[in-house]
């Protein structure tokens, strides 16, 4: 029980210290909304366009909105010393370390549902597969956050880290099949794709949107939860290698 007061008082303390602080929040929310109303004037309210762009836009306000955060986040408790004092509790690491994320993760959770809200009132999504579709987006924030949290603790700065993510997050939207299918990239680019965590939860997405997907469903799950492991434990290494010892 005293493990989960510490954990929610650390997330309590992070929604109140950054993420509900007005530059986020207007960020949060104009990025996605900018984004979304851009590529939606473009599909000219088309439903079928707008279906097909859908994936895209959740994917890339989840990417964007939890590495942008994490790297801010982060990269500053250990700039001024707090998270030092954190690693001090009786709180073990792990713990400490989705305590840290899950503001991160509400964050990117919330940013999704603004292209949905959007596109709610442009185009019928009452075919949409929900139950996959939440599935996709929670680990797709998850697998976002722990990639945002690898990147904060592998630099110092803020500007390191925000330049560190955009190195990944950009050939994302175009190696994941976002906006448009793998298969109509050279073919030389399809085992980079396939070891990017976006190209499992889109095509997830996809599938519950358009009903099209490239892999089975058990296969996106296994590789999103397998990639969220993996980005976990090696930032636990990381926070290990370089802040503790």
């Amino acid at each position: 029980m005293k493990r989960w007061i510490a954990f929610w008082n650390i997330l309590m303390k992070d929604v109140r210290t950054y993420y509900l602080k007005p530059p986020n929040v207007s960020w949060g929310l104009l990025f996605p909304l900018a984004w979304t109303g851009m590529f939606f004037l473009r599909s000219q309210a088309n439903a079928r366009d707008i279906l097909s762009i859908l994936t895209g836009l959740v994917c890339v306000s989840v990417l964007f909105g939890t590495t942008s955060l994490l790297a801010v986040t982060i990269t500053f408790e250990k700039k001024n010393r707090t998270f030092e004092r954190l690693l001090l509790s009786p709180l073990p690491l792990n713990w400490l370390v989705l305590a840290k994320t899950s503001g991160g993760i509400l964050f990117g959770l919330a940013n999704a549902l603004v292209p949905v809200l959007l596109a709610c009132f442009l185009t019928d999504l009452s075919k949409v597969g929900w139950g996959q579709f939440g599935v996709a987006v929670f680990l797709l924030a998850v697998s976002s956050t722990f990639l945002g949290l690898l990147i904060a603790v592998s630099v110092s700065e803020v500007f390191e880290a925000q330049a560190f993510s955009n190195f990944f997050r950009f050939p994302m939207i175009f190696l994941c099949g976002l906006f448009f299918p793998i298969s109509r990239l050279p073919f030389f680019l399809w085992p980079l794709s396939f070891i990017l965590p976006p190209t499992y939860g889109a095509d997830l997405l996809h599938g519950a949107i358009e009903g099209i997907q490239l892999f089975p469903g058990w296969l996106d799950l296994t590789a999103l939860v397998g990639f969220c492991l993996l980005l976990f434990f090696l930032s636990l290494w990381n926070i290990r290698r370089r802040w503790i010892l």
